[in-house]
Protein backbone atom coordinates (compact mmCIF):
# COMPACT_ATOMS: atom_id res chain seq x y z
CA UNK A 1 0.00 0.00 0.00
CA UNK A 2 1.04 3.60 -0.47
CA UNK A 3 0.79 6.93 1.33
CA UNK A 4 -1.70 9.17 -0.46
CA UNK A 5 -2.16 12.06 1.95
CA UNK A 6 -0.25 13.50 4.93
CA UNK A 7 -1.55 15.82 7.66
CA UNK A 8 0.94 17.21 10.20
CA UNK A 9 -0.04 19.15 13.32
CA UNK A 10 2.37 20.79 15.81
CA UNK A 11 5.44 18.78 14.73
CA UNK A 12 8.55 20.87 15.29
CA UNK A 13 8.29 23.96 13.00
CA UNK A 14 5.17 22.64 11.25
CA UNK A 15 2.04 24.01 12.91
CA UNK A 16 -0.60 22.74 10.50
CA UNK A 17 0.08 21.28 7.06
CA UNK A 18 -1.67 18.94 4.63
CA UNK A 19 0.09 17.37 1.65
CA UNK A 20 -0.84 15.14 -1.22
CA UNK A 21 1.78 12.39 -1.42
CA UNK A 22 3.45 11.15 -4.60
CA UNK A 23 5.43 8.01 -5.38
CA UNK A 24 8.50 10.27 -5.53
CA UNK A 25 8.66 13.17 -3.07
CA UNK A 26 11.61 15.58 -3.28
CA UNK A 27 11.65 18.06 -0.39
CA UNK A 28 13.73 21.20 -0.94
CA UNK A 29 14.13 24.62 0.61
CA UNK A 30 16.61 26.97 2.20
CA UNK A 31 18.54 26.04 5.33
CA UNK A 32 16.52 26.08 8.56
CA UNK A 33 13.20 26.26 6.71
CA UNK A 34 11.87 22.85 7.82
CA UNK A 35 12.87 20.27 5.16
CA UNK A 36 14.14 17.80 7.74
CA UNK A 37 11.09 18.41 9.94
CA UNK A 38 8.79 17.36 7.11
CA UNK A 39 10.87 14.25 6.51
CA UNK A 40 11.08 13.38 10.21
CA UNK A 41 7.31 13.64 10.65
CA UNK A 42 6.91 10.58 8.41
CA UNK A 43 9.69 8.78 10.28
CA UNK A 44 7.87 9.55 13.54
CA UNK A 45 4.67 7.99 12.20
CA UNK A 46 6.47 4.79 11.20
CA UNK A 47 8.22 4.53 14.56
CA UNK A 48 11.70 5.10 13.13
CA UNK A 49 12.31 7.97 15.58
CA UNK A 50 10.87 8.81 19.00
CA UNK A 51 9.38 12.19 19.84
CA UNK A 52 10.82 14.47 22.50
CA UNK A 53 9.40 17.46 24.34
CA UNK A 54 11.30 19.81 22.00
CA UNK A 55 9.36 18.39 19.03
CA UNK A 56 6.13 20.17 20.07
CA UNK A 57 5.44 23.38 18.15
CA UNK A 58 5.51 26.51 20.33
CA UNK A 59 4.59 24.96 23.66
CA UNK A 60 1.69 22.85 22.41
CA UNK A 61 0.96 19.75 24.47
CA UNK A 62 -0.21 17.45 21.68
CA UNK A 63 0.97 16.74 18.14
CA UNK A 64 -0.01 14.25 15.48
CA UNK A 65 0.88 12.93 12.04
CA UNK A 66 -1.98 11.47 10.04
CA UNK A 67 -1.51 9.32 6.94
CA UNK A 68 -4.02 8.11 4.38
CA UNK A 69 -3.07 4.88 2.62
CA UNK A 70 -4.42 3.53 -0.67
CA UNK A 71 -3.54 0.68 -3.00
CA UNK A 72 -4.18 -1.98 -0.35
CA UNK A 73 -3.84 -5.61 -1.45
CA UNK A 74 -6.10 -8.44 -0.27
CA UNK A 75 -3.90 -9.16 2.75
CA UNK A 76 -3.96 -5.49 3.81
CA UNK A 77 -7.73 -5.38 3.42
CA UNK A 78 -8.03 -8.27 5.87
CA UNK A 79 -5.55 -6.77 8.36
CA UNK A 80 -7.20 -3.34 8.32
CA UNK A 81 -10.77 -4.48 7.63
CA UNK A 82 -12.22 -2.42 10.44
CA UNK A 83 -10.81 0.81 8.95
CA UNK A 84 -11.41 0.15 5.27
CA UNK A 85 -13.46 2.89 3.62
CA UNK A 86 -15.87 2.39 0.74
CA UNK A 87 -12.98 3.56 -1.50
CA UNK A 88 -10.64 0.87 -0.09
CA UNK A 89 -8.47 3.33 1.83
CA UNK A 90 -7.44 3.63 5.47
CA UNK A 91 -6.54 6.74 7.51
CA UNK A 92 -4.41 6.41 10.65
CA UNK A 93 -3.28 9.08 13.12
CA UNK A 94 -0.29 8.84 15.43
CA UNK A 95 -0.53 11.32 18.29
CA UNK A 96 2.09 12.21 20.87
CA UNK A 97 1.66 14.01 24.17
CA UNK A 98 4.01 16.25 26.11
CA UNK A 99 5.77 14.06 28.62
CA UNK A 100 6.41 11.05 26.39
CA UNK A 101 3.29 8.98 25.66
CA UNK A 102 1.87 8.35 22.19
CA UNK A 103 -0.97 6.41 20.55
CA UNK A 104 -2.28 5.26 17.19
CA UNK A 105 -5.94 5.74 16.27
CA UNK A 106 -7.65 4.85 13.02
CA UNK A 107 -10.57 6.50 11.28
CA UNK A 108 -13.70 4.39 10.91
CA UNK A 109 -16.90 4.80 8.97
CA UNK A 110 -19.17 4.84 11.99
CA UNK A 111 -22.90 4.23 11.38
CA UNK A 112 -25.13 7.09 12.45
CA UNK A 113 -27.51 4.61 14.11
CA UNK A 114 -26.37 4.05 17.70
CA UNK A 115 -27.38 0.37 17.69
CA UNK A 116 -24.88 -0.23 14.86
CA UNK A 117 -21.95 1.49 16.60
CA UNK A 118 -19.39 -0.95 17.99
CA UNK A 119 -18.67 1.27 21.00
CA UNK A 120 -22.29 0.70 22.13
CA UNK A 121 -22.23 -3.08 21.68
CA UNK A 122 -22.18 -3.85 25.42
CA UNK A 123 -25.53 -2.01 25.83
CA UNK A 124 -27.38 -4.65 23.75
CA UNK A 125 -26.28 -7.94 25.32
CA UNK A 126 -29.69 -8.63 26.87
CA UNK A 127 -31.47 -11.00 24.50
CA UNK A 128 -34.85 -9.28 24.76
CA UNK A 129 -33.35 -5.97 23.63
CA UNK A 130 -31.01 -7.48 21.03
CA UNK A 131 -33.86 -9.49 19.48
CA UNK A 132 -35.78 -6.29 18.83
CA UNK A 133 -33.02 -4.79 16.70
CA UNK A 134 -32.59 -5.33 12.93
CA UNK A 135 -29.30 -7.24 13.33
CA UNK A 136 -30.98 -10.01 15.41
CA UNK A 137 -30.88 -12.61 12.55
CA UNK A 138 -27.10 -12.66 12.95
CA UNK A 139 -27.18 -13.51 16.67
CA UNK A 140 -26.85 -17.08 18.09
CA UNK A 141 -30.24 -18.76 18.60
CA UNK A 142 -29.59 -19.70 22.20
CA UNK A 143 -27.27 -19.14 25.11
CA UNK A 144 -25.93 -15.96 26.64
CA UNK A 145 -25.28 -13.10 24.23
CA UNK A 146 -21.81 -11.63 24.62
CA UNK A 147 -20.47 -8.25 23.53
CA UNK A 148 -18.54 -10.02 20.77
CA UNK A 149 -21.79 -11.58 19.51
CA UNK A 150 -23.23 -8.08 19.17
CA UNK A 151 -20.09 -6.76 17.43
CA UNK A 152 -20.19 -9.65 14.93
CA UNK A 153 -23.90 -9.14 14.31
CA UNK A 154 -23.40 -5.40 13.74
CA UNK A 155 -20.59 -6.12 11.25
CA UNK A 156 -22.67 -8.71 9.36
CA UNK A 157 -25.68 -6.41 9.15
CA UNK A 158 -23.52 -3.49 7.90
CA UNK A 159 -21.90 -5.69 5.27
CA UNK A 160 -25.28 -6.72 3.85
CA UNK A 161 -26.96 -3.30 4.08
CA UNK A 162 -24.10 -0.82 3.51
CA UNK A 163 -25.87 1.12 0.75
CA UNK A 164 -28.84 1.86 3.00
CA UNK A 165 -26.82 2.99 6.04
CA UNK A 166 -25.63 6.55 6.74
CA UNK A 167 -22.03 6.81 8.00
CA UNK A 168 -19.83 9.41 9.66
CA UNK A 169 -16.06 9.26 9.07
CA UNK A 170 -14.50 9.79 12.48
CA UNK A 171 -11.52 8.94 14.65
CA UNK A 172 -12.03 5.83 16.75
CA UNK A 173 -12.09 6.18 20.53
CA UNK A 174 -10.06 3.01 21.14
CA UNK A 175 -6.52 2.04 20.13
CA UNK A 176 -5.72 1.20 16.51
CA UNK A 177 -6.38 -2.53 15.88
CA UNK A 178 -7.12 -2.73 19.60
CA UNK A 179 -3.38 -2.70 20.32
CA UNK A 180 -1.66 -0.50 22.86
CA UNK A 181 1.45 -0.31 20.67
CA UNK A 182 1.34 -0.85 16.91
CA UNK A 183 3.93 -3.31 15.65
CA UNK A 184 6.77 -1.72 13.69
CA UNK A 185 6.49 -2.58 10.02
CA UNK A 186 2.75 -3.17 9.99
CA UNK A 187 2.34 -0.45 7.36
CA UNK A 188 5.28 -1.68 5.28
CA UNK A 189 9.08 -1.86 5.28
CA UNK A 190 10.93 1.41 5.92
CA UNK A 191 14.47 2.01 4.65
CA UNK A 192 15.90 5.16 6.22
CA UNK A 193 19.35 6.58 5.42
CA UNK A 194 20.14 9.81 7.32
CA UNK A 195 22.56 12.48 6.12
CA UNK A 196 25.29 11.78 8.66
CA UNK A 197 25.80 8.10 9.29
CA UNK A 198 28.54 5.48 9.22
CA UNK A 199 28.21 3.67 5.89
CA UNK A 200 29.16 0.48 7.71
CA UNK A 201 25.83 0.71 9.56
CA UNK A 202 24.04 0.23 6.23
CA UNK A 203 26.12 -2.86 5.49
CA UNK A 204 25.70 -4.82 8.71
CA UNK A 205 23.76 -8.07 8.53
CA UNK A 206 21.26 -6.82 11.13
CA UNK A 207 17.68 -6.82 9.88
CA UNK A 208 17.42 -3.11 10.70
CA UNK A 209 20.04 -2.14 8.10
CA UNK A 210 19.40 -1.64 4.39
CA UNK A 211 21.88 -4.38 3.50
CA UNK A 212 20.48 -6.67 6.20
CA UNK A 213 16.93 -6.37 4.88
CA UNK A 214 18.07 -7.18 1.34
CA UNK A 215 20.41 -9.93 2.55
CA UNK A 216 17.49 -11.56 4.36
CA UNK A 217 15.70 -11.79 1.01
CA UNK A 218 18.76 -13.49 -0.49
CA UNK A 219 19.01 -16.01 2.36
CA UNK A 220 15.28 -16.72 2.07
CA UNK A 221 15.67 -17.42 -1.65
CA UNK A 222 18.61 -19.74 -0.89
CA UNK A 223 16.45 -21.65 1.57
CA UNK A 224 13.75 -22.06 -1.07
CA UNK A 225 15.74 -22.79 -4.22
CA UNK A 226 19.34 -23.83 -3.46
CA UNK A 227 19.53 -27.61 -3.06
CA UNK A 228 22.99 -27.61 -1.42
CA UNK A 229 21.76 -25.08 1.13
CA UNK A 230 18.63 -27.11 1.87
CA UNK A 231 20.68 -30.31 2.21
CA UNK A 232 23.10 -28.60 4.61
CA UNK A 233 20.18 -27.39 6.76
CA UNK A 234 18.77 -30.94 6.90
CA UNK A 235 22.13 -32.40 7.91
CA UNK A 236 22.55 -29.83 10.67
CA UNK A 237 19.04 -30.57 11.89
CA UNK A 238 19.83 -34.32 12.07
CA UNK A 239 23.15 -33.62 13.81
CA UNK A 240 21.54 -31.59 16.57
CA UNK A 241 18.70 -34.07 16.99
CA UNK A 242 21.27 -36.77 17.94
CA UNK A 243 22.31 -34.71 20.97
CA UNK A 244 18.99 -35.12 22.82
CA UNK A 245 17.61 -38.07 24.82
CA UNK A 246 14.66 -38.57 22.51
CA UNK A 247 14.27 -38.03 18.80
CA UNK A 248 11.50 -35.96 17.20
CA UNK A 249 9.08 -38.92 17.47
CA UNK A 250 9.69 -39.36 21.23
CA UNK A 251 11.75 -42.53 20.88
CA UNK A 252 14.97 -43.07 22.86
CA UNK A 253 17.98 -41.74 20.96
CA UNK A 254 20.56 -44.56 20.77
CA UNK A 255 23.11 -42.43 18.90
CA UNK A 256 23.44 -39.81 21.61
CA UNK A 257 27.09 -38.94 22.51
CA UNK A 258 28.22 -40.70 25.69
CA UNK A 259 29.93 -37.52 26.88
CA UNK A 260 26.55 -35.76 27.20
CA UNK A 261 25.02 -38.76 28.98
CA UNK A 262 27.91 -38.88 31.51
CA UNK A 263 27.67 -35.11 32.12
CA UNK A 264 23.93 -35.34 32.86
CA UNK A 265 24.47 -38.23 35.30
CA UNK A 266 27.23 -36.35 37.16
CA UNK A 267 25.01 -33.32 37.63
CA UNK A 268 22.02 -35.49 38.69
CA UNK A 269 24.13 -37.34 41.29
CA UNK A 270 25.08 -34.04 42.88
CA UNK A 271 21.39 -33.15 43.21
CA UNK A 272 20.15 -36.44 44.75
CA UNK A 273 19.17 -34.75 47.99
CA UNK A 274 16.97 -32.39 46.00
CA UNK A 275 15.20 -35.15 44.09
CA UNK A 276 16.03 -33.35 40.84
CA UNK A 277 17.09 -34.90 37.55
CA UNK A 278 19.04 -33.06 34.82
CA UNK A 279 18.08 -33.32 31.16
CA UNK A 280 20.26 -31.40 28.70
CA UNK A 281 18.34 -30.54 25.56
CA UNK A 282 20.03 -29.00 22.53
CA UNK A 283 17.88 -26.99 20.13
CA UNK A 284 19.02 -26.72 16.52
CA UNK A 285 20.11 -23.17 15.67
CA UNK A 286 18.27 -20.95 13.22
CA UNK A 287 20.82 -21.47 10.48
CA UNK A 288 19.64 -18.37 8.56
CA UNK A 289 20.34 -16.19 11.61
CA UNK A 290 23.74 -17.80 12.17
CA UNK A 291 24.57 -17.30 8.52
CA UNK A 292 23.64 -13.61 8.61
CA UNK A 293 25.33 -12.94 11.98
CA UNK A 294 28.66 -14.19 10.64
CA UNK A 295 28.57 -12.15 7.44
CA UNK A 296 30.92 -9.23 6.85
CA UNK A 297 31.27 -6.95 3.85
CA UNK A 298 34.78 -6.11 2.65
CA UNK A 299 35.74 -3.66 -0.09
CA UNK A 300 38.74 -4.10 -2.38
CA UNK A 301 39.59 -0.91 -4.25
CA UNK A 302 43.23 -1.93 -4.52
CA UNK A 303 43.46 -2.43 -0.78
CA UNK A 304 41.08 -4.91 0.89
CA UNK A 305 39.60 -3.36 4.05
CA UNK A 306 36.29 -2.99 5.81
CA UNK A 307 34.00 -0.09 4.86
CA UNK A 308 34.96 2.15 7.78
CA UNK A 309 38.48 2.52 6.41
CA UNK A 310 37.32 3.88 3.05
CA UNK A 311 36.72 7.53 2.15
CA UNK A 312 33.35 9.21 2.55
CA UNK A 313 32.84 9.29 -1.21
CA UNK A 314 33.26 5.53 -1.62
CA UNK A 315 31.18 4.89 1.51
CA UNK A 316 28.31 6.91 0.06
CA UNK A 317 28.78 5.21 -3.33
CA UNK A 318 28.31 1.83 -1.64
CA UNK A 319 25.04 3.01 -0.12
CA UNK A 320 23.97 4.29 -3.54
CA UNK A 321 24.89 0.89 -5.02
CA UNK A 322 22.51 -0.72 -2.53
CA UNK A 323 19.73 1.62 -3.61
CA UNK A 324 20.40 0.87 -7.27
CA UNK A 325 20.30 -2.88 -6.65
CA UNK A 326 16.97 -2.52 -4.87
CA UNK A 327 15.67 -0.39 -7.75
CA UNK A 328 16.71 -2.92 -10.38
CA UNK A 329 15.27 -5.83 -8.41
CA UNK A 330 12.03 -3.96 -7.90
CA UNK A 331 11.77 -3.18 -11.62
CA UNK A 332 12.47 -6.83 -12.48
CA UNK A 333 9.84 -7.99 -9.99
CA UNK A 334 7.31 -5.62 -11.52
CA UNK A 335 8.09 -6.87 -15.05
CA UNK A 336 7.87 -10.54 -14.01
CA UNK A 337 4.53 -10.08 -12.26
CA UNK A 338 1.74 -12.45 -13.29
CA UNK A 339 -0.70 -10.47 -15.48
CA UNK A 340 -3.61 -12.07 -13.61
CA UNK A 341 -2.38 -10.35 -10.46
CA UNK A 342 -1.67 -7.01 -12.11
CA UNK A 343 -4.24 -5.27 -9.93
CA UNK A 344 -2.68 -6.59 -6.74
CA UNK A 345 0.25 -5.12 -4.87
CA UNK A 346 3.67 -5.58 -6.48
CA UNK A 347 6.52 -7.01 -4.45
CA UNK A 348 7.83 -3.60 -3.37
CA UNK A 349 4.61 -1.65 -2.97
CA UNK A 350 4.87 -1.49 0.80
CA UNK A 351 8.43 -0.26 0.85
CA UNK A 352 9.26 3.31 1.81
CA UNK A 353 12.74 4.65 1.06
CA UNK A 354 13.51 7.78 3.06
CA UNK A 355 16.75 9.71 2.49
CA UNK A 356 18.21 12.78 4.12
CA UNK A 357 20.58 14.66 1.78
CA UNK A 358 21.54 11.57 -0.28
CA UNK A 359 23.80 13.74 -2.49
CA UNK A 360 26.48 14.10 0.22
CA UNK A 361 29.99 13.24 -1.00
CA UNK A 362 28.72 12.48 -4.53
CA UNK A 363 29.95 14.33 -7.62
CA UNK A 364 27.29 15.78 -10.00
CA UNK A 365 27.29 12.84 -12.42
CA UNK A 366 26.82 10.38 -9.55
CA UNK A 367 23.95 12.52 -8.25
CA UNK A 368 22.16 12.32 -11.59
CA UNK A 369 22.65 8.56 -11.67
CA UNK A 370 21.28 8.36 -8.13
CA UNK A 371 18.20 10.34 -9.14
CA UNK A 372 17.51 7.84 -11.95
CA UNK A 373 17.61 5.08 -9.31
CA UNK A 374 15.10 6.98 -7.18
CA UNK A 375 12.81 7.31 -10.20
CA UNK A 376 13.13 3.58 -10.93
CA UNK A 377 12.28 2.76 -7.32
CA UNK A 378 9.20 4.98 -7.38
CA UNK A 379 8.03 3.51 -10.71
CA UNK A 380 8.43 -0.08 -9.49
CA UNK A 381 5.94 0.28 -6.66
CA UNK A 382 7.95 1.73 -3.78
CA UNK A 383 7.61 5.24 -2.42
CA UNK A 384 10.70 7.42 -2.21
CA UNK A 385 10.92 10.48 0.06
CA UNK A 386 14.05 12.61 0.22
CA UNK A 387 15.21 16.07 1.20
CA UNK A 388 18.05 17.65 -0.72
CA UNK A 389 20.04 20.80 -1.54
CA UNK A 390 21.00 19.51 -4.98
CA UNK A 391 19.36 20.55 -8.24
CA UNK A 392 20.77 17.29 -9.64
CA UNK A 393 18.06 15.44 -7.71
CA UNK A 394 15.26 17.47 -9.28
CA UNK A 395 13.52 16.95 -12.59
CA UNK A 396 11.29 19.86 -13.54
CA UNK A 397 9.19 17.55 -15.72
CA UNK A 398 8.26 15.80 -12.47
CA UNK A 399 7.08 19.03 -10.86
CA UNK A 400 4.38 17.20 -8.89
CA UNK A 401 7.14 15.43 -6.95
CA UNK A 402 8.62 18.72 -5.69
CA UNK A 403 7.80 20.04 -2.20
CA UNK A 404 9.24 23.44 -1.21
CA UNK A 405 9.55 23.98 2.54
CA UNK A 406 9.64 27.67 3.39
CA UNK A 407 9.26 30.13 6.23
CA UNK A 408 7.73 33.27 4.78
CA UNK A 409 7.69 36.86 6.04
CA UNK A 410 10.13 36.20 8.91
CA UNK A 411 7.78 33.59 10.35
CA UNK A 412 9.15 30.58 12.21
CA UNK A 413 6.34 28.35 10.87
CA UNK A 414 7.12 25.99 7.98
CA UNK A 415 4.72 25.98 5.05
CA UNK A 416 5.03 23.60 2.13
CA UNK A 417 4.35 24.56 -1.48
CA UNK A 418 3.47 21.89 -4.03
CA UNK A 419 1.61 21.63 -7.33
CA UNK A 420 -0.86 18.78 -7.65
CA UNK A 421 -2.58 19.65 -10.91
CA UNK A 422 -1.58 19.03 -14.52
CA UNK A 423 -0.13 22.28 -15.86
CA UNK A 424 0.66 21.20 -19.39
CA UNK A 425 -0.95 19.03 -22.03
CA UNK A 426 -0.49 18.33 -25.72
CA UNK A 427 2.10 20.46 -27.50
CA UNK A 428 2.76 22.63 -24.45
CA UNK A 429 3.82 19.57 -22.45
CA UNK A 430 6.09 18.47 -25.29
CA UNK A 431 7.63 21.97 -25.60
CA UNK A 432 8.20 22.21 -21.86
CA UNK A 433 9.88 18.79 -21.71
CA UNK A 434 12.05 19.51 -24.75
CA UNK A 435 13.28 22.75 -23.21
CA UNK A 436 15.18 20.62 -20.69
CA UNK A 437 17.79 19.90 -23.34
CA UNK A 438 18.21 23.63 -23.90
CA UNK A 439 18.55 24.32 -20.18
CA UNK A 440 19.55 21.12 -18.29
CA UNK A 441 20.23 23.04 -15.04
CA UNK A 442 16.74 24.49 -14.84
CA UNK A 443 16.07 22.53 -11.61
CA UNK A 444 17.90 25.36 -9.85
CA UNK A 445 14.83 27.57 -10.20
CA UNK A 446 13.19 25.83 -7.22
CA UNK A 447 16.05 26.92 -4.95
CA UNK A 448 16.10 30.56 -6.13
CA UNK A 449 14.84 33.55 -4.20
CA UNK A 450 13.94 34.92 -7.62
CA UNK A 451 13.97 33.51 -11.18
CA UNK A 452 14.89 35.50 -14.31
CA UNK A 453 13.24 33.97 -17.38
CA UNK A 454 15.10 34.68 -20.62
CA UNK A 455 14.56 33.81 -24.25
CA UNK A 456 17.92 32.27 -25.01
CA UNK A 457 21.64 31.78 -24.49
CA UNK A 458 22.76 35.29 -25.42
CA UNK A 459 20.68 36.96 -22.69
CA UNK A 460 21.72 34.29 -20.17
CA UNK A 461 25.38 34.90 -20.95
CA UNK A 462 25.44 38.68 -21.19
CA UNK A 463 23.06 39.89 -18.47
CA UNK A 464 24.96 38.43 -15.46
CA UNK A 465 28.22 39.93 -16.73
CA UNK A 466 26.68 43.38 -17.12
CA UNK A 467 25.00 43.06 -13.70
CA UNK A 468 28.40 42.36 -12.11
CA UNK A 469 29.88 45.41 -13.79
CA UNK A 470 27.01 47.48 -12.38
CA UNK A 471 27.44 45.91 -8.94
CA UNK A 472 23.87 44.54 -8.73
CA UNK A 473 24.47 40.84 -9.43
CA UNK A 474 22.86 38.39 -6.96
CA UNK A 475 23.90 34.75 -6.64
CA UNK A 476 20.56 33.79 -5.12
CA UNK A 477 18.83 34.67 -8.41
CA UNK A 478 18.63 31.95 -11.06
CA UNK A 479 18.64 32.72 -14.79
CA UNK A 480 16.72 30.29 -16.99
CA UNK A 481 17.09 30.18 -20.75
CA UNK A 482 13.64 29.09 -21.94
CA UNK A 483 14.70 28.33 -25.49
CA UNK A 484 12.26 30.74 -27.11
CA UNK A 485 9.84 33.52 -26.36
CA UNK A 486 6.91 31.10 -26.74
CA UNK A 487 8.27 28.86 -23.96
CA UNK A 488 8.31 31.65 -21.35
CA UNK A 489 4.56 31.30 -20.49
CA UNK A 490 5.16 27.61 -19.61
CA UNK A 491 7.72 28.57 -16.98
CA UNK A 492 5.57 31.45 -15.75
CA UNK A 493 2.70 29.04 -15.17
CA UNK A 494 4.96 26.71 -13.14
CA UNK A 495 6.42 29.54 -11.04
CA UNK A 496 2.94 30.92 -10.32
CA UNK A 497 1.88 27.58 -8.86
CA UNK A 498 4.88 27.39 -6.53
CA UNK A 499 4.72 31.14 -5.72
CA UNK A 500 8.36 31.61 -6.70
CA UNK A 501 9.09 35.30 -7.55
CA UNK A 502 10.19 35.88 -11.14
CA UNK A 503 10.77 38.43 -13.86
CA UNK A 504 10.16 37.52 -17.51
CA UNK A 505 12.59 39.28 -19.84
CA UNK A 506 11.66 39.10 -23.52
CA UNK A 507 12.09 40.86 -26.86
CA UNK A 508 9.42 43.12 -28.29
CA UNK A 509 10.49 41.95 -31.77
CA UNK A 510 9.38 45.08 -33.64
CA UNK A 511 12.62 45.36 -35.63
CA UNK A 512 12.51 47.74 -38.63
CA UNK A 513 13.16 44.99 -41.15
CA UNK A 514 10.11 42.95 -40.04
CA UNK A 515 6.82 42.99 -41.88
CA UNK A 516 3.35 43.52 -40.43
CA UNK A 517 2.63 39.76 -40.14
CA UNK A 518 5.85 39.10 -38.23
CA UNK A 519 5.17 41.99 -35.87
CA UNK A 520 1.59 40.79 -35.33
CA UNK A 521 2.91 37.30 -34.54
CA UNK A 522 5.39 38.78 -32.05
CA UNK A 523 2.56 40.72 -30.38
CA UNK A 524 0.58 37.50 -29.97
CA UNK A 525 3.55 35.87 -28.23
CA UNK A 526 3.96 38.95 -26.05
CA UNK A 527 0.30 38.86 -25.03
CA UNK A 528 0.54 35.17 -24.06
CA UNK A 529 3.33 36.04 -21.64
CA UNK A 530 1.49 39.01 -20.14
CA UNK A 531 -1.75 37.03 -19.81
CA UNK A 532 0.05 34.34 -17.80
CA UNK A 533 1.89 36.66 -15.40
CA UNK A 534 0.45 36.85 -11.89
CA UNK A 535 1.32 40.32 -10.61
CA UNK A 536 1.34 38.99 -7.06
CA UNK A 537 4.25 36.70 -7.96
CA UNK A 538 6.12 38.10 -10.98
CA UNK A 539 6.57 40.86 -13.50
CA UNK A 540 8.08 41.45 -16.95
CA UNK A 541 10.70 43.59 -18.65
CA UNK A 542 10.62 44.16 -22.42
CA UNK A 543 13.76 44.58 -24.55
CA UNK A 544 13.34 46.93 -27.54
CA UNK A 545 13.60 45.25 -29.89
CA UNK A 546 15.98 42.50 -28.83
CA UNK A 547 19.17 42.05 -26.77
CA UNK A 548 21.36 42.78 -29.82
CA UNK A 549 19.68 46.14 -30.44
CA UNK A 550 19.79 47.03 -26.74
CA UNK A 551 23.55 46.36 -26.73
CA UNK A 552 24.15 48.30 -29.93
CA UNK A 553 25.45 45.37 -31.96
CA UNK A 554 25.99 46.23 -35.66
CA UNK A 555 23.11 45.38 -38.02
CA UNK A 556 23.43 41.96 -39.59
CA UNK A 557 25.57 40.47 -36.83
CA UNK A 558 24.45 37.08 -35.60
CA UNK A 559 23.22 36.50 -32.09
CA UNK A 560 25.83 34.04 -30.87
CA UNK A 561 26.69 34.61 -27.19
CA UNK A 562 30.40 34.90 -28.02
CA UNK A 563 29.73 37.71 -30.50
CA UNK A 564 27.76 39.62 -27.87
CA UNK A 565 30.42 39.03 -25.20
CA UNK A 566 33.16 40.18 -27.55
CA UNK A 567 31.17 43.33 -28.33
CA UNK A 568 30.62 44.38 -24.72
CA UNK A 569 34.27 43.75 -23.93
CA UNK A 570 35.60 45.97 -26.72
CA UNK A 571 37.31 49.18 -25.74
CA UNK A 572 34.90 52.06 -25.59
CA UNK A 573 31.74 50.01 -25.08
CA UNK A 574 29.23 51.70 -22.79
CA UNK A 575 25.91 50.43 -21.55
CA UNK A 576 23.00 52.60 -22.57
CA UNK A 577 20.98 54.26 -19.83
CA UNK A 578 17.78 52.33 -20.77
CA UNK A 579 19.72 49.07 -20.56
CA UNK A 580 21.26 50.04 -17.21
CA UNK A 581 17.75 50.74 -15.89
CA UNK A 582 16.45 47.38 -17.09
CA UNK A 583 19.36 45.44 -15.60
CA UNK A 584 18.84 47.19 -12.26
CA UNK A 585 15.13 46.36 -12.43
CA UNK A 586 15.90 42.69 -13.17
CA UNK A 587 18.19 42.36 -10.15
CA UNK A 588 16.78 44.95 -7.80
CA UNK A 589 13.02 44.93 -8.18
CA UNK A 590 10.88 42.68 -6.06
CA UNK A 591 8.30 40.67 -7.96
Amino acid sequence: MKIENIIIKNWRSIKDQELQAQDLMVIIGQNNHGKSNLLSSVLFFFGEIKHQDLDFYHGSTELFVELQFGGLDDSDKITFKKYLTSEDKIVVRKSAFLGGSFEYRGYIENPDEEWLQEENASAYTKRELASSLPFHPFLPDSGRITKQNIVDAQASYIEQNREEIEFSFELETTNFLGLKSVAKGIFGEVYFIPAVKEASDDFTSKDSSVFGKMYSDVVELMSEKNNDWKETKEKLGKLFSTLNKNDDDGNENEDRPQQLIDFEEELTNELVSWGAEIDIEVSPPDIESVFKANTQVWVNDGVRTDIKRKGHGLQRALTVALIQVVAKRSMAAAEDEDPENAGNRKVSNSRYFIFEEPELYLHPQAQRSLFDSFVSLSESGSQVILCTHSSGLIDVERYKSIYIATKENNSDETKVKQCTEDLFEGDSKKDFNLSYWINPDRGELFFASKVVLLEGATEKTVLPLLAKELGVFKYEYTLIGCGSKDNIPLYVKLLNKFLIPYVAVYDQDHQAHKGEDAIASADISTQKIEDEIDNNVGTSIILINDIEEELGLPNGSNSKPFVALNHINTEGFTISEPMISKIRDIYDSQA
